[in-house]
């Protein structure tokens, strides 16, 4: 009886050591797994690697462009120091006012200069050629313009017409204004250059002037002052637009002209000027 105990024990041992050893292989390999699931999870993506860098421009290609771009850069440059006729640094355009005036000598729109430019024409041909006078003209202007516009204003209730639409005129006082402050100006400055040439303080201005008043007695004598309008007129709806057009080769004709005039000045000025007594000059302020 005492050894069916023992039997049992000894039956049952090695069941138990082999689920125990069972039980840890099951227990290692889920602990395994589980750690190894974890660590995927742990896994970051990779970043993605960065975009390859455009491709440098060719060597020769670069060079190019900086050659082009000097070249037009030094082209712009001589042409801004090329000489230019009396000093000028702004386009003709701009010289003579760049608004509507020099859009009718620069012949911009042809038919409004054309027309201005046949007016003139038929006026001096009226006064000058046909004799016709001012007064005259204006007077019979005047009766022929208010005569038509009465008969027109009272005529027009028979003949079933609308009556003529005379405009309002009215003189602005700001126009008045401004270009009689603008004469007073120029005409102040005329008498400040006046003096100074008066004074014999410059004596190639001084010459300048008696030569352009010498040539403008001149050309009083052989001709009348409309004649003389009508000359300067013409001339500037002519010269400015062919000297618009052949602008480089004038100016370097005119190059070599006024080398050649500054050259006889130098001796003009050796020889006469420099022995000529100058009037007194200014004190020269601190």
């Amino acid at each position: 009886m005492a050894e069916q105990p023992h039997a049992e024990d000894a039956g049952h041992k090695p069941e138990t050591l082999m689920e125990k050893i069972a039980d840890k292989l099951h227990v290692g390999g889920g602990d395994h797994s589980s750690s190894s699931s974890d660590s995927d999870k742990e896994e970051h993506p990779r970043p993605s690697a960065p975009p390859a860098p455009a491709p440098a421009p060719a060597a020769s290609e670069v060079t190019t462009a900086s050659f082009a771009a000097s070249a037009s850069a030094a082209a712009a440059d001589a042409k801004n120091k090329m000489f230019r006729l009396f000093g000028r640094e702004q386009p003709i355009h701009k010289v003579l006012g760049g608004g509507k005036p020099a859009d009718v000598f620069m012949w911009r729109n042809k038919h409004i200069s054309a027309g201005v430019l046949g007016g003139a024409t038929a006026i001096w041909i009226l006064f000058e050629l046909l004799g016709y006078h001012l007064l005259a003209f204006l007077g019979h202007a005047l009766i022929f313009s208010l005569g038509v516009l009465f008969l027109w204003s009272n005529a027009s209730s028979f003949i079933n017409k609308s009556p003529p639409k005379i405009p309002e005129v009215i003189i602005p006082e700001d126009l008045v204004v401004n270009i009689a402050l603008s004469t007073r100006h120029e005409i102040n400055r005329a008498f400040a250059n006046l003096r100074q040439i008066a004074l014999g303080r410059d004596i190639k201005k001084f010459l300048i002037v008696i030569a352009g008043l010498w040539l403008l007695s001149i050309l009083g004598s052989c001709c009348n002052f409309l004649t003389l309008f009508y000359i300067v007129f013409v001339v500037l709806h002519t010269v400015p637009v062919i000297y618009e057009k052949y602008e480089d080769q004038i100016d370097t004709y005119g190059e070599k002209g006024w080398i050649e005039v500054k050259k006889q000045y130098a001796v003009f000025d050796a020889k006469v000027l420099s022995k000529v007594p100058r009037g007194p000059l200014k004190d020269k302020k601190n």
